[in-house]
This record gives structure tokens, sequence and C-alpha cells, in this order.
């Protein structure tokens, strides 16, 4: 079977399922995109690894990992999303010590939110991909509220009324000027408000 190459496209927050944020994977060579539901910490843990900026005063789960991992000369190098049974997708870890591969089970969420650490690339296979791979377009609807980036899990979920993930909700931050959105950056990443982060600094981002 032939592996076809992924990156991350955005997480999209939903407003119907309380917790709930989807990651959304593009094709390398390709616009098929492959969305996976995901929960609030690992969302967390991948827009962090995504804004690099964003330094946690103390590591998170998934950073402890990749310092561990650096301790012992542990690498990862690839992770590949190789089975999806009943909507969820099942990944491997590939890891190599002192030349020597390993294959380790992980949940989707975390194989992603640990490549993004390594630079490792993210792969599925064509078959997945054919059966869960969707065009997301702007949908008429949509188009009239194009400014709110929030887009609803279960609205990506379902084929025909699905709309381009643009990444960070502004939530008022537009109104806020640029040291007050530094201050707001600091005050969140110190009480570890990882999601608030994320998105002040896409506001930032957008004024530089």
């Amino acid at each position: 079977m032939s592996l076809v190459r992924l990156k991350i496209k955005g997480i999209s927050y939903s407003q119907t399922q309380n917790g709930a944020y989807a990651l959304i994977l593009n094709e390398v060579e390709g616009d098929r995109k492959l969305p996976i539901v995901i929960g609030a910490f690992e969302a967390q843990s991948i827009a962090i690894a995504l804004e690099k900026e964003i330094k946690p005063p103390r590591p998170l789960t998934h950073d402890l990992f990749k310092n561990f991992s650096d301790r012992f000369d542990i690498v990862i190098k690839q992770v590949i999303i190789h089975k999806l049974v009943d909507g969820v997708f099942y990944s491997s870890i590939i890891c190599e010590r002192d030349g020597i591969e390993e294959i380790i089970d992980a949940r989707t969420s975390d194989a992603i939110a640990l490549a993004l650490r390594f630079n490792a690339p993210i792969f599925t296979y064509k078959t997945i991909l054919d059966k869960a791979g969707i065009f997301l377009k702007f949908s008429t609807k949509d188009k009239e509220k194009k400014n709110d980036d929030s887009i609803m899990v279960d609205e990506i979920l379902q084929e025909g009324e699905t709309v381009e993930i643009e990444s960070g909700a502004s939530d008022g931050y537009q109104e806020l000027s640029i040291e007050e959105l530094e201050k707001e950056l600091k005050k969140a990443v110190a009480n570890e408000d990882y999601e608030k982060a994320a998105k002040l600094r896409d506001e930032i981002s957008k004024r530089n």
C-alpha cells in the first residue's frame, strides 16, 4: 500500500460539542483534507508545537516525552496513520535508537503532537485518504460569516457543508493594541491557558 504524506492545515473548535476540536490534515501533493476529532488537551499541545514562540513555563506531557527521548537518544523518524475503524484513526510511531527501529502504537493526536516536536513527517495510506479524505470549500451560508474562524466540528465532518479552515479565532482581540496583546499573551502563558495564548499569537502575527 502506498503512503501519502500529510501536513497540518489547522485546528478548529466545535461550537456544539464541548471540548471537541477538529485537526485538519492536508495531503502534501493534493487538495484532500483528513479531519480528525481530538480533545482539548491534545489540541492545545499541537497548537503550542505549531506556535514556536509560545514557551510554556513547565513542560507539557509531550514536551516531557521529547526531553526524555533526547536524553536517551531516541528519535521519532515518522508517524503513520495506518488504520480507520468506525471513525477512529489508529497510528504508529516509528522510533529509532542505536540504529534499531521500533514501532509503537499511539493515539493519532498524541502521535502528531510528538511528530511536530521531532520534526518527523506524518503519513497515511492512500486507501485511508480515499475513504475519509474530503474537499473543504466555502458554503454559501458560511461566506456570509467568513470572519468567524471558529468552525463547528460537526459541520466539517459533513460532506457538502464544509468550509476552508482558517486558524485562530479573534475573540475580540482585534480591538486590542499590540502592547495589550503581548501583555495578554504573557499572562495566558503564565496561567498555562495555551488555547488563549495560541489565539493571541495568531492575532499578533496578523499585525506583523
